[in-house]
């Protein structure tokens, strides 16, 4: 399992491993069963505390993306696709309402904010 930690950006170091790790699940780089590193032995590896490294386990875990078995570490869940959908539907969403609500503050009508959607999405297809 290969994970970046950059110091340079706003983002949270346990959020960082917490986003990178569930990108690899849903990829399917890290398949169900498999195990992770122990918090310790990722923690070592990445220079950064224990604490951080359980926070972003603890996380993974809640979302039902990784389970403990005691004694013997943390496993990648079975994927459940339709949780996973549904929680980034709703992340989605979000960022969309913010993007609405900046648009209407700039006045941007609903067809401008729809075409500059179009180009951003046709930009990624290429």
């Amino acid at each position: 399992m290969e994970l970046i930690i950059r110091n340079i950006n706003n983002q949270p170091i346990y959020d960082q491993i917490y986003t990178q790790i569930k990108a690899q699940i849903i990829a399917g780089t890290l398949k169900p069963g498999e195990a992770l590193p122990s918090i310790r032995a990722l923690a070592k590896d990445l220079k950064i505390s224990v604490i951080t490294t359980k926070r972003a386990y603890d996380e993974l875990e809640a979302d039902g993306l990784l389970y403990t078995v005691a004694g013997k570490g943390c496993f990648v869940a079975e994927k459940n696709l339709d949780v996973i959908r549904e929680q980034q539907l709703r992340e989605l969403e979000g960022h969309l309402a913010s993007a609405a609500e900046l648009a209407r503050s700039c006045g941007v009508s609903t067809a401008e904010l729809h075409e500059m959607l179009r180009i951003l999405t046709e930009e990624e297809s290429s």
